[in-house]
Order: C-alpha cells, then structure tokens, then sequence
C-alpha cells in the first residue's frame, strides 16, 4: 500500500483522482485542521495518531505531522464498460451506484457484479466511496477483474449510456413496477441508490423507469448491496429464459 507524507504532498493527494485509504494526523498539531477538514469534507478517514506511529510510518522521513495511504487501483473509462460488453458480443449491463458510501456494500456489490457477469460498474468522485483496501478485501478478488468507472456527474453518464443505447432502472421502494414482473432483457443500466437517501432526485429523473423489490416483511427497505444483487441476479435469470 503506497504511502505519502508531508503537508504539501498530501494536500495534493487529496485533490487528486487517487482512492485516499486513511490520512494519519499528529494529534495537537492546529496548522494540519485545514487539511482535515478537507480530507473530512472528501469522506477520507483521518486518524489521529502521535508521533512514534507516524515516524513508523514514513519510515523515519520527515513527515510534518501527516502521513496518508493510497491505493493505485485502476479505473476504466464508461467507454472501455461498452467497449468489453461489444467485445463479448452481449447487451452491455451496467450497473450505476448514486452515493454508495459504505465500502462493505461497494465490496459485496463489485462482487456480486463479477459473479454474474456484470460489465461495468459505474461511481461518483464525490460523496461516494471509492475502491480502497477495504473495498478490494470485501470483494474477494473481484476488483481485479470488473470495470470500475469514476465519474465526476452520474446524471450525464446516465444520458451518456443512454445515447448508447440502454435503458436505465432506478431501484427504489415506491417505485411502480415490480422487478420481477418487468422485462430486464436487452441493453440495460441498473441504478442503486445511497445507504441512507436512496437515489437522488436528478438521477431518478433521468431513469427510464423507477423499479421495486416486492417486500412482504414489515421491514421495507433493503440494504444496497442485497437489492443490487437480487436485481442483477434477476436481470441474468430473465436474460438465459430468453436464450
């Protein structure tokens, strides 16, 4: 796990495109709170630590009270997600999460996601958790071999994957039409929404169509992760009936 340190460098890092793991911060030093609040700000945790770790750390170097972790994952391009489902000669099947922030549920969904054949996975820059150590543990190898695409505006990707010919379902508990009743054949985006939230009000507006998962319990929501998996597991069992 790559590893910077000093105030410059990680200021930088934390404005960068990199997955920012955990910044470690030496704990009474008032001049580092501007570039905590900033990591804050970007949901990158930030660890308080003393000197002796932070020495550790850096290996000795001169650190200036701060030291953060990255990870190098690469991501790939909206394009390289069609590009690989063209390659395979299929309907492109992408699936679009809208502010996942717990990395548990974006581990469990890139693994779900490579178990059935899933091309892509589509995520915020901001708000939203990036693929971390955490994330590449949960998923269990997975993340070395789905398409992970990080984009600044999930709305404009969606119009995007729209002129390029999917139709795009939002999950949500108060939409109209069942998942299972609905036909989830052909090209087609799978919209998730955040843990807490849902979908926001932008990306629902620009879905084709807003789906539910038929709950019979007296609990009516579902964790991200389980709903993005019966829904791409009943896009998959829809897809080998048609077959």
């Amino acid at each position: 796990m790559p590893i910077i340190y000093g105030r410059n460098p990680v200021k930088e890092l934390i404005a960068s495109n990199k997955t920012v793991n955990k910044i470690y911060i030496q704990k009474g030093l008032k001049e580092l709170m501007d570039i905590k609040k900033d990591a804050i700000a970007k949901k990158i945790v930030v660890v308080d630590s003393d000197k002796n770790k932070l020495d550790k750390l850096s290996e000795n170097k001169p650190h200036q009270g701060i030291v953060a972790s990255y990870t190098e994952y690469r991501y790939y391009d909206v394009e390289e997600i069609l590009d690989y489902a063209k390659f395979k000669n299929e309907d492109p099947l992408v699936v679009i999460l809208d502010k996942i922030e717990d990395p548990q549920n974006l581990g469990a969904i890139i693994r779900t996601a490579e178990c059935m054949g899933v091309h892509g996975i589509v995520i915020a820059k901001r708000n939203a958790c990036a693929v971390t150590d955490t994330v590449e543990k949960v998923a269990a190898g997975a993340c070395s071999y789905v398409k992970v695409a990080r984009v600044t505006n999930i709305s404009e990707t969606i119009k995007k994957l729209k002129n390029n010919g999917l139709w795009i379902y939002g999950l949500d508990m108060e939409g109209k039409q069942n998942v299972y009743d609905f036909d989830l054949t052909g090209s087609i985006g799978i919209v998730i929404g955040s843990e807490g939230q849902g979908i926001s009000r932008l990306v629902k507006e620009n879905c084709d169509e807003v789906l539910k998962i038929p709950m019979i319990g007296k609990i009516n929501s579902l964790n991200a992760s389980v709903s993005a998996a019966i829904t791409i597991y009943e896009v998959c069992r829809q897809k080998n009936i048609k077959k």
